[in-house]
Order: structure tokens, then sequence, then C-alpha cells
């Protein structure tokens, strides 16, 4: 390459065409690498053009050596800089900005990356990493560091990236669009972690307001919104142990008791009138949450979703970066090392995953490039009116792809344990809160979302090959058969069901007064019918206290002894019950109020007994529920459960056996009255001593401590089909569970 220009070409041959050179300057050319960075003259040399808005001058050095190569032209269109150069040689541009020199290799000189491999399994929407192609990626190109961005825009007619690196000049880095997949890419050298950028699109109709990245790894700390550069997780794993027994447990025979929580109003730092004022960061959850759910018993925590999302009052249920942890609680790293601890703690990570639905915020994916592209064009399909956002079109390859890809993000790069899949209701019914005539029948002409239901077998299915063990949970309000059997026989292939009717019906039965709970008997029973149709897990979750549903405390019929009494006998009979268990923060010691996102819990109250006696409750029936197989080995097959009294409407008692996989049972038995029940006789399978395990009336929970003084003998006495009986005390308001005493 010579060190000076070739003038012997003439300057115009040097300039691209007049409509071109309009395009760039107008910010519409639809391909500018046609144009800008290095172009072959068909006798060794190059041409070299850069189109950089605001500079005052552009030299192009040599890239191995720095020497000066030569100077480009002003071509008198502001921003055009051209050159021609007898040698072609990798160059790097020197630009004067006037207040700052900045040198580095030109975008345009750098050709496609992304492999066609990646563009094939995206548009066949299975590419199962789509977070370490997508998106903004740290690499070296040709050994050059800088970030390689690609973003999926097919109808838009230009895409560039912008951010502070470029005065947010969308003028600057148009991409290069991969033309069958519509796909936009661009690499920006010498460009590092931690920049914030987003994309300028330019639409059928104008330039749309600035997108965030919807593979972004990283974001902005709310309200503002663009995407950051993340660097790779670099995360020291020390969980091995935990990750090579998870499949066990985690199987279906496996106990399962769930903390659900809300990361920033758990605990944190607060003002004199206790509104928030800080958010604890990971590290600091961390440091806190981990002794108190060890403390607690429980074997998992479930977080309701920290996907990035705008509004903090949507309680992260209206995310917009699907594949970037919440810049509230700090870096993705901090969040891998928050699993990580868990993981190192005996502790499993659910979250909350949102596929159904996505907020309509003009930075995120609504008319994304100017068009429905991740939602469904008719608002009869595409919009929910429940909660003004806008539906996935599952049925677009592309879309079924990103949301696979995000699911499997969380998975595999953060080690989570399990995804609890919101919504599903909304996803599987086409007419989900919908009158006549505001839906759109399926292909069949039927009300089934015939994609979504696609979209969770393969989901499921994805999932259990990938990621062997891990959890996918529905919360599904429905009678839809089979989500929790296998897709091979024909189920969406959960691993569970949310109970929604057991949620509903003891809830409604719980909060009758004494007097009346004769006449609503069989609602606390009626789960038992359907108790074996899928496996289930009970939840009492944060949507049962919020929005004038009262805590779960203040639910409860009586004065505040009778109140306590009957949350306590509430929770035991839930931990009796078949089903796996999850309880939202604050339940677990009877917190008042509804649960507000702007506080934290009212961790005050545990200065009282009675507070303080729920709280060990459930840290004893956690213990004794992952003691006891009987409590989970059987949850969901018959086999497990024996009903022993289940029509004593009258005196508001039920009695049943859980059995074990080797005939070891328990007994439970229940009184949902405030009368103490004196030698209530019931049938047993076992003579001799059966033992108090958990009497939720003892002194030791703050009740009035009746019961048997820890343990009764049987009498030969037949009973309820059985040989032998108990003689028995029932609590008021209580529940009694008892084992029988071997050796």
């Amino acid at each position: 390459m010579s060190s000076s220009m070739d003038t012997g070409k003439g300057k115009d041959s040097l300039l691209p065409a007049p409509t071109d050179i309009d395009a760039l300057t107008k910010a519409e050319h639809p391909d500018p690498f046609a144009v800008l960075g290095p172009h072959a003259d068909a006798a060794g040399g190059q041409f070299v053009r850069a189109f950089l808005p605001g500079a005052v001058s552009v030299n192009v050095l040599a890239r191995d050596t720095g020497e000066v190569l030569g100077r480009l032209d002003d071509a008198q269109v502001t921003g055009l800089f051209v050159g021609h150069f007898t040698q072609a040689r990798p160059y790097l541009l020197q630009v004067d900005w006037g207040n700052a020199v900045q040198t580095s290799e030109d975008p345009y000189s750098f050709g496609p990356l992304l492999g066609e491999m990646d563009l094939y399994l995206f548009a066949e929407g299975n590419h199962r990493d789509l977070s370490s192609c997508f998106g903004a990626q740290l690499l070296e190109v040709d050994g050059v560091p800088g970030v390689r961005f690609a973003v999926w825009a097919p109808n838009a007619r230009r895409v560039s990236v912008v951010g502070d690196f470029n005065g947010w000049d969308g003028r600057r880095h148009p991409m290069r669009l991969r033309h069958a997949n519509g796909v936009w890419e661009l690499f920006v050298p010498r460009l590092q972690a931690g920049e914030a950028y987003k994309y300028e699109i330019l639409g059928a109709h104008g330039i749309l307001p600035l997108k965030a990245d919807p593979v972004a790894l990283a974001t902005q700390l709310p309200p503002d919104t663009a995407s950051k550069v993340a660097s790779p997780l670099a995360i020291d794993w020390q969980d091995g142990d935990w990750m090579q027994a998870r499949e066990q447990r985690q199987r279906r025979d496996a106990p399962l008791s769930i903390y659900e929580l809300h990361a920033g109003s758990w605990q944190c730092e607060t003002d004199d009138v206790g509104d928030i004022e800080r958010q604890y960061s990971w590290p600091e959850l961390a440091e806190r949450l981990i002794p108190y759910v060890q403390q607690l018993g429980f074997t998992h925590i479930e977080l309701m979703p920290i996907m990035e999302h705008p509004f903090g009052g949507s309680w992260g249920y209206q995310p917009l970066s699907q594949f970037a942890p919440t810049a509230r609680y700090g870096s993705p790293d901090d969040f891998a090392a928050f699993v990580n601890a868990c993981h190192m703690a005996g502790i499993g990570v659910i979250l909350d995953w949102v596929p159904a639905h996505f907020p309509n915020d003009t930075h995120g994916l609504a008319q994304f490039d100017g068009t429905a592209l991740y939602e469904y064009a008719n608002p009869l399909e595409g919009f929910h009116q429940d909660w003004n956002t806008l539906i996935y079109n599952l049925g677009r390859t592309e879309v079924h792809g990103f949301m696979l890809a995000s699911a499997l993000h969380w998975l595999k790069h953060f080690h989570v344990d399990g995804l609890r899949v919101d919504a599903v209701a909304s996803m599987l019914y086409r007419d989900y809160s919908r009158k006549a005539g505001e839906w759109v029948p399926n292909r069949h002409g039927g009300r089934e979302n015939l994609e979504a239901i696609e979209f969770l077998r393969h989901l499921n299915d994805v999932v259990a090959y990938e990621v062997p063990g891990a959890l996918v949970i529905a919360e599904e309000s429905t009678a839809w058969p089979g989500v929790s059997e296998s897709t091979d026989q024909g189920g969406l292939g959960f691993s569970y069901k949310w109970n929604m009717g057991w949620m509903h019906d003891s809830l409604h039965y719980i909060q009758q007064d004494p007097v009346y709970r004769a006449h609503h008997h069989n609602e606390l029973s009626f789960g038992l019918v359907y108790a074996w149709s899928e496996r289930f897990i009970l939840p009492i979750s944060h949507d049962e206290v919020v929005h004038g549903k009262h805590s779960l405390i203040d639910k409860m019929p009586g004065d505040r002894w009778q109140k306590f009494a009957n949350l306590r006998a509430y929770l035991s009979f839930m931990w009796a019950h078949p089903g796996k268990k999850l309880l939202f923060m604050g339940c677990e010691f009877g917190q008042w109020r509804e649960w507000n996102h702007d506080q934290q819990l009212d961790w005050y109250l545990l200065q009282y007994p009675e507070h303080r006696g729920v709280q060990k409750l459930v840290g004893d029936l956690n213990r004794l529920y992952r003691e006891q197989p009987a409590l989970y080995e059987q949850d969901d097959v018959s086999q497990g459960f024996q009903w022993l009294i289940g029509d004593d409407a009258a005196n508001s008692v039920y009695a049943w056996l859980r059995w074990s996989k080797d005939g070891s049972p328990l007994l439970v038995v229940t009184n949902f009255t405030p009368v103490p029940r004196e030698g209530y006789r019931i049938g047993v399978p076992f003579a001799g001593t059966w033992q108090e395990v958990i009497n939720s009336d003892s002194a030791i929970y703050a009740g009035s401590d009746y019961g048997n003084g820890g343990g009764v003998v049987t009498q030969e006495v037949a009973s309820h089909g059985q040989g032998v009986s108990l003689a028995l005390n029932l609590p008021p308001l209580g529940v009694l569970i008892l084992r029988p005493v071997t050796g």
C-alpha cells in the first residue's frame, strides 16, 4: 500500500453513487457494507470510505506498524471521507473529533461473522444457546477485541447500534443485513463491557423509538432502559456436588418445599416511615436469606421474576429482557454467585418465568421493527385485556425459539434448578378472559391455542433432554388434562402443576366461622378426589395475600387466639396433605398486613410469641416432611393416602394415613372447631405406642398445649375398619400428626 493518495483515479471514482450518498446521509442505506469500508480496485489497491458525522479529519494507519498510510479526503458531503490506496493492507482509522482523537479498526472492514448454522437454527426456532450468539457478544475477530451485535428485525429498512460510544447517532454504525434470516449484525472494534446501547431501527414508516436489545445479557438500572454489553459470566462454580445430585433431589418421590419470595421486599434498608430506602444486593441477600431458609427447612426458594422489568410495580411479571437479571440487585455475576451460594447451602433455586405476555413499552418488543414481530398482529389474538400487555406469537418459529432459548439460558448458564411458568392457562386458550366475538378460533375452529401448546410441549421435552432433572412447573388454573403427563402420553410434559383448586377450596373453608364449617366439610376433602390426576404443588402464593384478599392470618376467623390457632392448623393440614408445598414469604410467621412490594416484611412481629410460634411450626413441619418419606414419596399415587375419617362433618374432624413406599404410616387428625375433643376414637393399622410428632396446639407454638402427653397406646377396640384404635385428645383448632413407635 502506498503511503500517499492515488490522485490519478479522479475524485469522482472514490465517491459512491449519489443515491448511496443520499441514503448514507439520511441514515436510510440498507447495505452500508456495499459502500463503506475497504473495496478492491481490481489493481491490487483499495478504496476506503468512512462515514463519520462530526469528524474533523481521518487518517489511515497500518494496523501492524501504526505508520500513517495517508489521509482520507473530505468528500464535501458532511461526514463522508474517502481515499484510494495502491496496496490493500489491514488498516486503522485515526479520527480527529475536534476534542479527542480516536484510533480503531474500521467496523466496515470485517466480513460477516454470524455462522450459517447459527442463523439456520435461529430461523428454525431451535437455537439452544441464543444468548451466546445474538445480542452483544464480546469477542476477538482477527485478533481485534470488540463487540459483535446481532438483532432480528426482518422488516426494518435499516438498523444501527447506538450508544455513548457514538453519541447515540444512528448514522455512525448501521448494521449488515443477513438477508435470508432478517438478522442484522455488526462488529464494533475496541468496544468493552459496560457500554450502554440500543438499536435505532428505520421501519417502513420512519425511525422507531430506540429499542433495547431483546437478547441483552445486562441492562441499565431502571428507570433507565438501555441494554449493556456484559462480560461472560466469571463465576467460580463450586456447586458440583449439588448439580450431580440434583436429578435425585428433584425426583417426583423426593420432598419439595418451596419458599416463594420477592427479592426486593423480603428484607431491605428502610426509611423512617418503613418504605424501602435501599434494596439489598444479591451478596447481601445471600448473607441474610440463606441462613433463614436453612433454619426454616425449605428445600427450595422460588424468586418472583428477576428478569429485567422496567416497572417495579409489576413485581417482575412484565419483563422486557428475558436474558438479563435485573440490575436492581447487582450484576449477572452477582446473581450467579447467589445461586452458587444457595446450592452450597443445600437450597435449590426456582425462577418465575413469563412466556405468556410482555409489556407494550416503546423501548421493548412491541412493534419491534415497525411491525408486529414478537406479538400477534391481530389485537384479538395479540393483546391481553386484563393486563394491558401483548401476547407472544409462539407460532412464529423465531419467537418460539427466542423463548425456548430464554428458558435454557437460566437453566444452563445460571445453574437454576427450575422454572415456574406464569399464566399457563392464558397461553392454552385463545378465548382466555374474552367474551364471544373477542377472540380468533384456531385453524380447526376451536379455542385451544395450538401454537402455544406446541411451544410448551417442545419446551418441556427440550429441558428434559438438555437439563435433566430441572423442574418446569405450570401455574395452570383450569381443568386442562395431562398438564404434568409426559408428552409421549399426550400431556404437556410439566414436572408439576400448581393445585389452584385445592388452594381455592381450602382457603374458602378455613375462612368460615367454625360454627358453619360443618356445612362446608366437603370443600376440604374435595381435593382428594382428583389429587392423583396430576403431580401437584399446593401453593399459598403472593397472589393470595394482595389486592384486598387479606394476609393468610387475617383470612382466619375469630379472635386473636383463634386466628393463630387456625393458621397453625391450616399450615399443618397443608403439610400433611398430598402434594408438594409452596408458601409465600411472611406467611411463615403470620404477617398481618397484605404484602407490599415497596416495604419489607414486618420482621418486628417476631418479638411476639404467637408469631414466633407459627415460624417454629413451619420449621418443624418442614423437618418432619423431609424426614418422613410417608409425607412425600407417594404424593402422586393413591397408595400413599388412606382415609380413616372423612365424613365427621358435625365435629369438623378429618383423619387419614399417609404411607411410605416401605409401608411406614403417619396418622393425621384435624379438628377445625375450637372445641377440644376428649377420647376421640380412631382406628389404626398397628398396635402399640403412637408418638405425637406434631401438635399444632403445643405450647412451643404458643398454643393451649392440649394433647396426648407426647403419645398414646392403642386399645384392643376395632374402629374404622382397623383391629385396634387410639383414644385421642384432639386439640381445639388443631392438627395432630402421629407415628407408630417401632422397636
